[in-house]
């Protein structure tokens, strides 16, 4: 679609299309050009000078099809703008798939990088990939907490906890499991010789009590337990990355009042404090009790002990991250899904961005991000400081201002990821486990 732009012209008094002036005037008109274009001059030269312009330039807004990587197609908005039917919300939804004229699932799939901007091209390099490592009958057991533990090159995960279909919650609680990532690599490059890697199932002991959320922390991992019924509380626990799999736990309670139900738990690059969330799945997925506490963000210090709330007003917080700074935080609020209770499609699916102080609390909410496939659940930071969240057609990509500019699309709920160093990210699909390549890397790990 071409625009043509129209032009006009602006006549003077006498209509000649030119206005007298006098010396003062025109002195006084030189005078403010000579301001403005020096200003202009500063404020141009100010920002090359800091490198602020470096992005924009190495990422035009139009995009070239012939530097598409094979495995990506072009995302024109525009072409769905506006439709001929919009139906109804109980047609189309947050947990329905959206398909725009002339496009289908199939077609969707077959290039799984979506480019919604030519920044996106930056992210995924010239020749992406996304491989099935492993599928799942029915049970979830590729779900949350997926760390990468580079001394031994595997890739922790955790299985839903509360699902019907895993029979976990109150019953028995989820597992934490593993992979290779050279058995993903070898399945990547066809040299496996098994048609999916294996997963092995990881006996921590003491047991992490349905473990949900999970990150790097000084050579080992902290899972966040949501806990069991009313006599096991919702805990963080710290595990060690490598058999025995001892675990200690870190906290359990404020002030003697059981959590919610732990969900996600990230480090501040620059404090290294303990964040996590705590919401009530586990209440809506019928293994914990009725709430005792808002649903809120908490921040931990295990050097004194010392554990604050940083963030309240949420519905459902849920996935946390930093940048790479450490300056920001990310909460992403599902209280869209209530699990086993249901949709509410009123309330959130949302991302939040908030300032993180000196010393360690947080201002100025702001709200960063609003996901149309179904929910923003896992989140993390590239080393660039972009925004990934797994959502509900696959992992979504915003920069850092907040624009969407790509998806890796699995065509399926996305709970969580991760990336395992420079180019390398491992997708949970509940049922389906994928391996992404791509330039990409994670931010440092704590």
């Amino acid at each position: 679609m071409s625009t043509k732009r129209g032009t006009s012209t602006i006549k003077s008094r006498d209509g000649s299309g030119r206005q007298g002036t006098s010396k003062a005037q025109r002195s006084s008109f030189l005078n403010t050009t000579t301001m403005a274009i020096g200003v202009l001059a500063i404020g141009v030269l100010v920002p090359y000078s800091l490198g602020l312009f470096g992005e924009a330039q190495a990422n035009p807004t139009a995009i070239d099809p012939a530097k598409l990587p094979a495995t990506a197609q072009i995302i024109d908005q525009k072409t769905f703008n506006v439709l001929e039917h919009v139906p109804p919300p109980k047609e189309a939804n947050a947990t329905t798939r959206f398909l725009w004229p002339g496009v289908t699932y199939e077609s969707l799939t077959e290039r799984p990088f979506h480019v919604y901007d030519a920044e996106f091209l930056n992210i995924i390099g010239s020749n992406p990939t996304l491989t099935l490592l492993a599928t799942s009958e029915k049970d979830p057991i590729f779900h949350e907490a997926v760390v990468w533990n580079p001394p031994t090159e595997e890739v922790f995960f955790v299985q839903n906890a509360g699902d019907p279909d895993a029979g976990t919650g109150l019953a028995k609680s989820s597992v934490i499991q593993k992979i290779s990532l050279a058995e993903a690599e070898a399945l990547k490059n066809g040299s496996h010789t098994e048609s999916q890697v294996k997963i092995t199932v990881v006996d921590s002991n003491p047991q992490v009590i349905n473990p949900n959320g999970g990150t790097n922390y000084k050579g080992q991992i902290i899972f966040a337990g949501e806990g069991q019924g009313e006599k096991i509380p919702s805990a963080l626990y710290l595990m060690n990355s490598e058999a025995p799999y001892n675990t200690t736990t870190l906290v359990n309670n404020f002030f003697g009042r059981q959590f919610n139900s732990l969900n996600d738990v990230s480090v501040n690059p620059r404090n290294g404090d303990i964040y996590f969330t705590d919401t009530m799945y586990g209440y809506w997925q019928y293994f914990r009790p009725e709430p005792g506490l808002q649903n809120q963000v908490y921040r931990f210090d295990p050097d004194t002990g010392a554990l604050t709330v940083v963030a309240d007003g949420f519905v459902a917080p849920n996935g946390l991250t930093f940048s790479p700074d450490g300056l920001h935080a990310y909460v992403t609020d599902t209280g869209i899904s209530n699990a086993l209770f249901g949709h509410n499609y009123t309330r959130p699916a949302s991302i939040y961005r908030f300032d993180v102080q000196k010393d360690g609390t947080w201002e100025n909410r702001k709200t960063f991000a609003f996901t149309a496939a179904r929910l923003p659940d896992g989140i993390h930071c590239d080393s660039k400081g972009n925004v990934y969240a797994g959502c509900g057609d696959g992992v979504h990509v915003w920069n850092r201002s907040g624009k969407l500019i790509g998806k890796i699309y699995t065509g399926i709920n996305a709970a969580n990821f991760q990336f395992a160093g420079k180019g390398r990210m491992v997708i949970m699909g509940r049922t389906k486990l994928f391996y992404a390549t791509l330039a990409a890397s994670g931010a440092p790990l704590s």
